[in-house]
């Protein structure tokens, strides 16, 4: 079923296309979410008839609301399986336009949209759900790499490469973030040599080799004859550029391919001595996540060690040790990035969530609440201060948090079902199975395999 344009659209259609663009410049929204529902019903993939329905959407979502602001999720996503849906993908293309026309600021229905275009073969539509994403949520790696992966899909390979490269300025060591810039350069290349109306082979292999030369300078070649080649380069590069932070993170991203985590910190920290070094977020971020690393090597290497030797007590202590070391360390870094910046709320709810896990209850609390402001982690936050209030035995006020969590999740998905068994587990402590069951229903009804909810139901009735 492929994409279509205005063009190829039945003359009436198309009429009615046109003065649906001429009622948005004068602001009649009704007649132009009309006038799109009726041809997308009709003819789902055509993309500019959806651009010009979400315009009439959000202008009108505007109008009512002063502004309007995405109602997200706060945990991490898997990227997106395009090539099809054991739903049926024309009903859940249906469920997730019906969701946009009641907020078109709905993360969820988006994340839909682009699911159930991917299984009716709609590509460009696929990019444009999730690009109405990352507007709602700018820094949604997640969003951000299947964003990526979408535009290679529709054969639009430079703007792949501007998302993999928004994505290295961030974290210049993300493995996914690379694979995206090396298929995407590579695509590009195809596109620009026009391989497709070559025939000579040899023709063929001269571009290829060209391609091979681009990734190996956009550093994306991992093997270790490569990455020797890359730290040498960098390093030469370092010697006769010494105020270049780029070069200084050429080095230590040849190292972390080479899985030499220390040195790869120690030339992170060489960059953060200079002094433009000292002020970039980035490379801030970047140590930190190589040290996190480092200490949680020395954890794996410890656990290493005891599987090999079960029944060694010293080897035991080690292990303890270098967990309570990990914990510890992500903790203070978590912490100390905190204090530095304190609206960055996703940093927020990763503390609380670390001080819950510690125990540290009522710490965990304060960082939720604040975290809550952040609309990415709105929803985990709220589901984090119920855990502590639930873990304080407060649970009236855990309910609370949890029922609006519950409220604000549109999809019936595992990640709602985690907040309704929360909410009837908290029930059950407060001696009110009624409640309770009815929760533990609505998942009953959607998973009967969720966890033990069908051992739950049958219990409850086989005492009444």
């Amino acid at each position: 079923m492929p994409e279509v344009s205005v063009a190829s659209l039945d003359p009436r259609h198309q009429k009615l296309v046109e003065n649906a663009r001429v009622a948005l410049d004068r602001g009649n929204f009704d007649y132009v979410l009309e006038v799109t529902s009726q041809v997308l019903k009709m003819q789902p993939g055509c993309l500019p008839v959806r651009k010009l329905q979400r315009v009439a959407q959000l202008r009108q979502n505007r109008g009512k609301s002063g502004g309007f602001m995405g109602k997200a999720i706060g945990w991490s996503t898997a990227p997106f399986l395009f090539a099809g849906s054991k739903k049926d993908p024309q009903k859940q293309l249906e469920t997730a336009e019906g969701m946009l026309a009641k907020d078109p600021t709905s993360v969820g229905a988006l994340r839909m949209l682009a699911e159930a275009a991917g299984a009716l073969g709609f590509p460009e539509t696929v990019a444009f759900a999730l690009d109405a994403v990352r507007e709602l949520e700018p820094d949604n790696r997640a969003n951000l790499l299947a964003l990526g992966e979408a535009w290679l899909a529709a054969g639009k390979a430079t703007e792949a490469l501007k998302i993999a490269d928004e994505l290295l300025k961030d974290k210049p060591t993300d493995a996914d973030a690379q694979n995206l810039m090396r298929k995407s350069s590579v695509a590009q290349t195809v596109t620009k040599q026009g391989w497709d109306q070559k025939t000579s082979y040899r023709e063929k292999l001269r571009d290829e080799a060209q391609a091979v030369s681009l990734e190996q300078s956009a550093k994306m070649v991992t093997g270790d004859v490569m990455s020797q080649r890359l730290l040498e380069e960098g390093l030469a590069r370092v010697a006769k550029e010494p105020n270049n932070l780029n070069h200084y993170r050429s080095v230590s991203q040849a190292y972390r391919q080479m899985g030499n985590l220390d040195e790869a910190l120690v030339w992170v920290r060489k960059a953060r001595e200079q002094p433009v070094g000292k002020t970039d977020a980035a490379l801030e971020k970047q140590e930190s996540e190589l040290a996190t690393a480092v200490v949680e090597k020395h954890m794996k290497d410890a656990e290493t060690a005891v599987a090999a030797a079960p029944g060694d007590a010293a080897a035991q202590a080690k292990l303890d040790a270098a967990r309570k070391e990990f914990a510890d360390f992500k903790l203070s870094e978590s912490k100390r990035y905190v204090e530095r910046y304190p609206n960055d709320y996703p940093a927020r709810y990763a503390l609380g969530a670390l001080l819950l896990e510690q125990g540290q209850t009522d710490a965990a609390i304060a960082q939720f609440q604040q975290a809550q402001k952040g609309p990415q982690v709105r929803v985990s936050s709220l589901v984090g201060l119920g855990r502590c209030f639930k873990a304080k035995r407060l649970y009236d006020l855990a309910v609370s948090q949890l029922t609006t969590a519950k409220n604000d999740l549109a999809t019936m998905d595992d990640i709602k079902k985690d907040v309704i068994y929360e909410l009837g587990a908290c029930y059950e402590l407060m001696g009110k199975p009624e409640l309770a069951i009815e929760e533990f229903k609505v998942i009953y009804s959607e998973d009967i395999g969720f966890r033990d909810v069908a051992d739950k139901i049958n219990a409850f009735y086989s005492k009444s």
